[in-house]
């Protein structure tokens, strides 16, 4: 990659990453649609007992008592779980091409 792109992407990153620790913590603890319906439908408590052990259960770290920052944290976890794929991917299309 040139230096540029690396430049861009680091930038891009840590905007990124800033965002999801300031914004996060101030998401709505309302329900999202999807457990809405399965709390109207009545099998919530199903999923509850299966995404109960999850790391990121309910958008927070296990074992961080402060809600703020397990929020926090739970967003930059997931934005780099997903930029670690991303890349990977992209390398084996790039690789493809050559």
């Amino acid at each position: 990659m040139e230096r540029g792109f690396r430049q861009f992407i680091f930038i891009a990153s840590s905007i990124i990453i800033l965002i999801a620790v300031l914004i996060s913590p101030f998401a709505s603890k309302s329900p999202d649609w999807l457990e809405k319906v399965a709390e109207d439908k009545g099998f919530l408590n199903m999923a509850k007992s299966v995404w109960r052990y999850s790391p990121f259960s309910d958008y927070s770290v296990t074992g961080i008592e402060n809600n703020y920052i397990s929020t926090g944290l739970s967003g930059i976890i997931g934005i780099v779980i997903v930029f670690v794929i991303t890349l990977i991917v992209a390398k084996k299309i790039s690789a493809k091409r050559d």
